[in-house]
């Protein structure tokens, strides 16, 4: 069984990367994720949908400050660069089971 800090790293190399396929292969069919506006995102053809053009213009990537995990759940600090004019910190707590990422809460 993959452990989760090593899922959400795979996660995260591929979002830095723009590998739409590598990102949305470590999130489970029906995961759930809850943003910090708007409606959550649910399933992986959802979460596709919303990321492809962001990573189609090269224009995210996030930066670790620092990694926190317990049980099922990581806990990010990141910087996330390209969304805005300047970088946005934000808090990310990934639930991973059975080696895929299920529900993601971003807290701030």
């Amino acid at each position: 069984m993959t452990e989760p800090r090593d899922v959400v790293e795979l996660q995260l190399a591929a979002y830095n990367s723009h590998d739409i396929d590598a990102f949305v292969a470590t999130y489970a069919e029906d995961v759930v994720v809850n943003r910090r506006t708007g409606s959550p995102l649910q399933g992986r053809q959802a979460l596709r949908d919303t990321y492809t053009g962001q990573f189609a213009e090269g224009r995210c990537r996030a930066e670790i400050v620092g990694r926190l995990s317990e049980g099922d759940w990581v806990v990010d600090h990141e910087l996330a660069h390209g969304l805005a004019d300047e970088p946005v910190r934000v808090l990310v707590a990934y639930r991973v089971r059975e080696g895929l990422i299920d529900r993601v809460d971003f807290l701030g």
